[in-house]
């Protein structure tokens, strides 16, 4: 789950991290009355969505030359100008696509007088099993672009979570960003407070872009991007509270009312299946085979037909879609209750798309007889290959 930057520095306020003063905005007045309790004379306006590059953004209804989604504003009129600009509007950047997203509330911070800019961010490393810090001098840009052309400027220092954060780390955070003195000690301090976070609050991913040092020798949180593992939010109803559903595609909350795992992508053919691993397989043969996915729908091994039903509604609420493949593998779930699901969502949603089901596994015979027996227009597939080869012939027939 990804929260806003103000509410992810609220969080880390808590742990003491030290973050500029700040409050959130969802009208013009409100960003006027917040910018006003504020000491300036520099007051930092932020547009609040689910996407990394606002600064570089822009608001598809206002002029190309137009500002993006973070603006600086020395006046209490520049701060009203600015809200009016951005609240209600359209901001696409690098990472929302061209659709963008509607900018609904704001930030307003106190400026800061910024002498260097610092790259700090925490994650779980999978490969190692451990909690890994990343650190580079470079803040303030892209760190893909870093990572790119200069990979030296780059540090990780894994954490094991069993040993927890030990004075070194600190002391490894400091040396990566090259601080000396006080600011040596501030950047140790700032490390463990970012820790003690993003492990108590089950963070996944913890970016502070910039970490910046001011002119008069302190570090502060300038920017925060924070996003929690999902599967541990029943462990924090404090943190589960922080979601904002508006940032979120409908068909994705719908999904997850249902326990499906659904992702909606830019391709015409609906894919239902069950597992991950079997979904992204089943994604890529559908792309060798000269077309396109239209979601990423994984219905569990423990598939009802309940479930299934409404994973057929989610896939045939994206208008795109003009055939959908089924790849059923049953290992928990046998294959005649998936079929049965099938049938009955079939109906129930009347089906009017190609429809090809692939299923393999436990009482796969028993499936396929319900199937061929329902009267409906589904096509069998032998294997994937099979299954891939037939969804694109029949969409392209059908157009």
């Amino acid at each position: 789950m990804n929260i806003h930057e103000y509410q992810a520095k609220e969080v880390l306020a808590k742990f003491g991290a030290p973050v500029p003063a700040g409050f959130a905005a969802l009208s013009v007045e409100e960003a006027v009355e917040a910018a006003g309790k504020l000491p300036g004379p520099l007051y930092v306006v932020k547009a609040q969505i689910h996407a990394g590059g606002r600064g570089k953004g822009k608001f598809k209804e206002l002029a190309p030359e137009a500002k993006g989604g973070v603006r600086l504003s020395k006046t209490l009129d520049e701060v009203r100008k600015n809200a009016e600009e951005m609240l209600g509007n359209t901001l696409v950047t690098i990472q929302t696509g061209e659709a963008g997203k509607q900018v609904n509330r704001l930030y307003v911070t106190d400026g800061a007088d910024i002498a260097k800019e610092y790259y700090l961010s925490m994650l779980v490393d999978r490969a190692t099993g451990r909690i890994a810090i990343v650190a580079s001098t470079e803040g303030g840009m892209d760190i893909e672009e870093v990572a790119h052309s200069t990979p030296e400027k780059i540090v990780t220092i894994t954490i094991d979570p069993a040993e927890g954060f030990q004075p070194h780390h600190g002391r490894a955070v400091a040396f990566a960003l090259k601080l000396k003195g006080d600011l040596n000690k501030q950047a140790q301090k700032v490390a463990q407070q970012l820790y003690t976070a993003f492990v108590s609050t089950d963070m996944s991913m913890l970016e502070v872009n910039p970490l910046v040092e001011t002119a008069d020798g302190k570090l502060l949180v300038l920017d925060a991007k924070v996003s929690f593992d999902s599967n541990a939010l029943y462990r924090h109803p404090d943190i589960q509270a922080l979601r904002d559903e508006t940032e979120e595609d409908p068909a994705e909350i719908e999904a997850s009312k249902y326990d499906l795992a659904y992702i909606k992508l830019d391709g015409n053919i609906g894919c239902l299946v069950n597992g991950a691993g079997l979904a992204m397989a089943t994604m890529d043969i559908i792309k060798l085979n000269g077309a396109f996915p239209a979601n990423f729908l994984d219905v569990g091994g423990g598939a009802s037909k309940e479930k299934v039903t409404e994973a057929f509604k989610l896939i045939l609420s994206d208008a795109a879609v003009e055939g959908i493949l089924v790849n059923i593998f049953g290992g928990i779930m046998r294959c005649d209750i998936i079929a049965e699901g099938i049938i009955a969502a079939a109906k129930e949603v009347n089906l009017s798309v190609p429809l090809v089901v692939r299923l393999e596994g436990t009482n796969v015979q028993q499936g396929k007889d319900i199937l061929a027996a329902s009267g409906l227009p589904i096509v069998a597939a032998d294997d994937l290959g099979d299954a891939a080869r037939k969804i694109v012939a029949e969409v392209r027939k059908a157009a």
